[in-house]
Order: C-alpha cells, then structure tokens, then sequence
C-alpha cells in the first residue's frame, strides 16, 4: 500500500510538471509564432530574481509569502471552529458508546 502511494504521488507530480512545461512551450510556440513581444502576453510560470527579492509568477497570478501566510492564517481561522466536523466528532462519540453498551448488554 506504501508503494502504491508513493507511485501515485510520484506520478501525479510527473503529470503536473509535465502540463506545466507544455504550458511554457506553448507559451514560447505562440510567441515565435507572433514574432513580436505582446505585452499583454503572460508565461505560465515566471521568476524573477533581484538581489535581496526573489518574486514568482503562476499562471499570471503573483506569488509571494505575503500571500501563503495570510492563507495560513485563514485556514487556522477557519479550522478554529467548523460547525459540522464538531457535529461529526459529536456523533461519532456518541455512535461509538451506544454500540459499545449495546455490545456489552448483548455479551454479558
């Protein structure tokens, strides 16, 4: 089962990196194609390094860490209190000790 995992993920980050690179050279097909430098014309995946800065770019949206940990902190914040996983623990406890009593009645 291990390996099976480790094969999928393994092959689903092949594929992703593969479409990505299909992007790019699409991207570099069109703009051979065009034969002018479109500025409205996007990469799908772009990094841009200065010396103190390293900024990056997917699918024309900027990535920054400003941004993963602002999503980070949404994510505690909403994992701080889901209305329905509490209900599901709630009632899973509660299924669980009924079936256990109901065991216990059945075999004693």
């Amino acid at each position: 089962m291990k390996m099976f995992m480790v094969k999928s993920l393994f092959i689903a980050a092949l594929m992703l990196i593969s479409v990505l690179t299909g992007m790019q050279l699409a991207g570099n097909g069109i703009h051979k194609l065009k034969g002018y430098e479109d500025p409205n014309f996007q990469n799908a995946v772009s990094i841009h390094e200065t010396k103190n800065n390293i900024s990056a770019s997917f699918l024309g949206n900027d990535v920054s860490s400003h941004d993963l940990e602002a999503k980070k902190k949404k994510l505690e914040e909403i994992s701080a209190f889901n209305f329905f996983s509490s209900m599901g623990k709630k009632m899973s406890e509660g299924i669980s000790g009924a079936s256990e009593k109901i065991i216990h009645l059945i075999a004693d």
